[in-house]
């Protein structure tokens, strides 16, 4: 015999994966108005510069709510739901939506305050997260749920980046990551990817030359050969080798753009690191903060045919490993000193009890106060990686 919990979680997950993509939030709406009596159910998406949660529907010119201060913002922080009162005797329960640990927003959802919701909570959080992998598939079929992301309208050269990029956080047994990339509307040549595959995280950072959409036609070209490369299942050496042939057959020289990559082994944490430009990564072990340096090869697409040499490197269980782009540790500040790496180091000291998901957001607050509120000159990129191990 089928319980009632069964039941009712089967029929939500059922009219979502039925639903059109473009009326999962009436789906779910429905149906947990029949199944647990909701008075209201509002799916609130995270923006781009991850400072806002927005409704995907209702009515228009309602204000976006802070992810800092405001009781989704509260659930979405701490990736746990989150109840408060509501009007009328009633509950609102905040639960994240979040797929394979990249947070995409918050389910908010009022329910008869009849002293029921304790119970059904762990119900209400499952049906988020099957709404969060709905949702990601949606996106393949409407604009609906990224328009929501938007805060303001971004530039041409920030759509196509933005297309480019993966999740920007992802937890596993091995590893946590998390990645931020500003000014959010309006990025330029900056860039990261990831991929995992049942023994190995691979990792770019990477940063462009140029500004505009030049700059991000160049990443473009670029990871997309590297990825292409990585797909027919190369080295990393081979793959920055042929991504710079890519580059440099295309512009001649003329452009060009530096990426850190790694190749790390989950099993044992033992990397290749191919170092191609100016992005750093500093090192959170036992407390101490340190950067580390490889052996610096030319940008990809420099010069033709240039080879290119990976470096072993070894990350230990507990290892907080930070990168960050010439964006983050060469901006200046008003009496033009450089932040540098003693700044970031104390960055990174003050976030090393946040999660990696929430360290490169707190990052970027303090290299803004650094710039002290001036418009910033380049993009800022922070990937921040934890390192649990097997």
């Amino acid at each position: 015999m089928v319980s009632p919990v069964t039941h009712r979680f089967a029929t939500a997950e059922r009219a979502l994966r039925t639903a059109a993509p473009h009326e999962l939030v009436d789906a779910v709406r429905r149906t947990l108005d029949e199944q647990y009596a909701a008075v209201a159910v509002e799916l609130l998406m995270a923006d781009y510069g991850l400072t806002v949660l927005q409704p995907v529907s209702g009515p228009p010119g309602r204000e976006p709510l802070s992810v800092y201060d405001s009781a989704a913002g509260r659930a979405f922080g701490a990736q746990e739901p989150y109840v408060e009162p509501a009007d009328g005797g009633r509950v609102r329960a905040h639960l994240p939506v979040t797929v394979r640990g990249d947070r995409l927003g918050v389910l908010s959802v009022t329910l008869p305050g009849d002293g029921e919701v304790p119970e059904v909570l762990g119900e209400l959080s499952e049906i988020a997260q099957v709404l969060g992998h709905e949702v990601v598939v949606a996106d393949r079929a409407t604009d609906l749920y990224l328009r929501a992301r938007r805060r303001d309208r971004l530039t041409l050269a920030a759509e196509m980046q933005w297309q480019l990029l993966p999740a920007r956080s992802r937890t596993c047994p091995e590893y946590a990551l998390g990645a931020q990339l500003e000014p959010a509307y309006a990025v330029h040549g900056d860039s990261f990817d990831w991929s995992a595959t049942a023994d190995r995280l691979t990792l770019y950072v990477s940063n462009g030359m140029g500004e505009g959409t030049e700059a991000a036609l160049l990443t473009n070209l670029a990871v997309n050969a590297l990825r292409n490369a990585r797909r027919a299942g190369l080295p990393i050496a081979d793959q920055a080798a042929l991504a710079d042939q890519a580059v440099h057959a295309h512009y001649g020289g003329r452009r060009y753009l530096s990426v850190l990559m790694l190749d790390v082994e989950l099993a044992t944490g033992r990397a290749q690191v191919v170092d191609a430009g100016s992005p750093r990564l500093l090192r959170l072990r036992e407390g101490t903060v340190e950067r580390v340096d490889f052996e610096a090869q030319l940008p990809l697409g420099m010069f033709e045919e240039t080879d290119y040499v990976p470096q072993p490197f070894r990350v230990e269980p507990g290892d907080r490993l930070v990168l960050v782009s010439d964006g983050v540790h060469a901006v200046a500040s008003p009496a033009g000193e450089v932040y540098g790496d003693a700044a970031l180091a104390r960055a990174i000291s003050s976030t090393r009890l946040l999660p990696a998901a929430e360290v490169p957001r707190a990052v970027l607050r303090e290299l803004r106060g650094h710039r002290g509120g001036s418009v910033a000159e380049d993009d800022a990129l922070v990937v921040c990686l934890d390192w649990h191990g097997r």
